[in-house]
């Protein structure tokens, strides 16, 4: 399972640049996902043959002066709580400051595994004058700028250093693993706990309540699947517009070890930007999706209410919109076995392999209903495609002039190919390339 490293500081010492260049792109500009604009923060990136997440927790910080200082404590205290280590950032042009005592402070206190990144230093006066954060008392202490790259290199050979070492996790088991996401009190524990027959997991009304994620065998009705019911929220006093993030920062985790994700919605809430978050990592971690609206039981309805409800949500998808949903009742049990049935089907969708001869029998049909159109009178021909060995379903479509197929076209290949092989909750990348 990969680890989670946390980038913590205040605001305009450079950790977005930083952030940038840990996971090699510039990914505030660079994301062929349509979502919520926070997405930005979390990235990966490999090292020294280990995969590592990265969060930019300032893209959660105001800069109002009311909230500035608690801004900052609690972009800490979640990075605390949450990451495995932490590169605390200083800005080497204004010295040591105290908002960068207070959080040195806090770090010391934590016994986390933290790395002192003091940034901006690109001369030699600043060399001398970067000295002084020694006196912040951490012994991994580098001096870097992430704008040319210098010393990062460094950075991240110690970051390496300090992660816990790799055990093996739940995605070397040949079982389907199943996380169960959404925001705090939407029910997940309940669904769980309906499925399993018994309080597996502590069930209240109060959100937070689950601490860690927690892990159940489920072997009912001949299935065999791993239940994973994600941690949910630890209110914090007076914090709201940080909650999103402590429920992502989390879901990050849980989405890595799984197969398929299970997004649950309050059927009196709907689906809300924090959930639209989740989505779009979930997306862009190619896992398959299924998305459960719970308390269905709780809703007044009329004939379309389900079919009314439903449609709302897949316009808020779009466009990857093609996710069973699912409207049920964990409390009563409402339609929880058919979600298992669901959530097996979009396994069998995500692990699915066709024939090479069988997609290109395809593709000549495809090509004859709607050919690719030309570029600057270049005729496009694609010749022949494949199915790449991935852990999700990927086509590589081998044509004259792969850099001129327009992005309409490849979504049409993609409805095709889920129109015609069936890859309901699962998303699949489409690429063109040079035959």
């Amino acid at each position: 399972m990969s680890s989670l490293v946390a980038i913590v500081g205040r605001p305009n010492v450079g950790k977005s640049t930083l952030f940038n260049r840990l996971i090699g792109e510039r990914k505030a500009i660079i994301d062929d996902i349509s979502g919520v604009t926070r997405d930005r923060i979390y990235g990966r990136t490999e090292w020294n043959g280990r995969d590592v997440n990265v969060v930019d927790t300032g893209g959660f910080v105001s800069n109002s002066d009311d909230v500035f200082e608690r801004a900052i404590r609690l972009q800490v205290q979640i990075a605390i709580d949450e990451a495995d280590v932490i590169i605390f950032m200083c800005d080497v042009t204004t010295g040591i400051t105290d908002f960068d005592e207070s959080v040195a402070r806090m770090l010391r206190k934590s016994h986390k595994k933290v790395v002192l990144a003091v940034n901006k230093v690109d001369n030699h006066s600043r060399q001398l004058a970067a000295n002084e954060f020694w006196g912040l008392g951490f012994d991994d202490t580098f001096f870097l700028s992430s704008m040319s790259g210098s010393g990062s290199g460094d950075l991240l050979d110690a970051v390496i250093d300090l992660l816990p070492e790799e055990t093996e996790g739940l995605e070397d088991l040949d079982i389907p693993k199943i996380a169960i996401l959404g925001r705090p009190n939407v029910g997940k524990s309940s669904f769980v706990n309906s499925l399993l027959g018994e309080d597996r997991n502590i069930v209240t009304d109060i959100a937070g309540t689950t601490r860690d994620a927690i892990h159940s065998r489920y072997t009912k009705f001949g299935k065999d699947l791993i239940l994973i019911d994600t941690a949910g929220i630890r209110k914090k006093k007076k914090v709201h517009e940080d909650l999103e993030f402590y429920s992502v920062i989390r879901a990050i985790k849980s989405i890595d070890e799984t197969d398929i994700c299970v997004m649950m919605l309050d059927a009196q809430q709907g689906i809300e930007a924090q959930d639209m978050a989740i989505f779009s990592l979930i997306q862009r971690r190619r896992r398959g999706i299924v998305i459960l609206v719970n308390k269905w039981d709780l809703m007044d309805k009329e004939t379309n209410t389900a079919r009314d409800y439903e449609a709302k949500i897949k316009e808020k998808l779009s466009p990857f919109s093609d996710v069973p949903i699912l409207f049920v009742s964990a409390l009563d049990k409402q339609r929880i076995f058919k979600a298992v049935e669901v959530i097996e089907e979009v396994f069998v969708n995500k692990t699915k392999r066709i024939k090479t001869s069988v997609l290109n029998e395809a593709l000549q049909d495809m090509l004859k209903k709607n050919p690719p159109p030309a570029h600057r009178g270049k005729m496009i021909k694609i010749k022949y495609v494949t199915q790449l060995p991935t852990k999700y379903p990927a086509f590589a479509f081998f044509c004259n002039y792969p850099k001129h197929v327009k992005e309409n076209y490849r979504n049409y290949m993609e409805n095709q190919l889920r129109d015609r092989f069936g890859f309901t909750g699962v998303p699949i990348s489409v690429v063109f390339k040079e035959k």
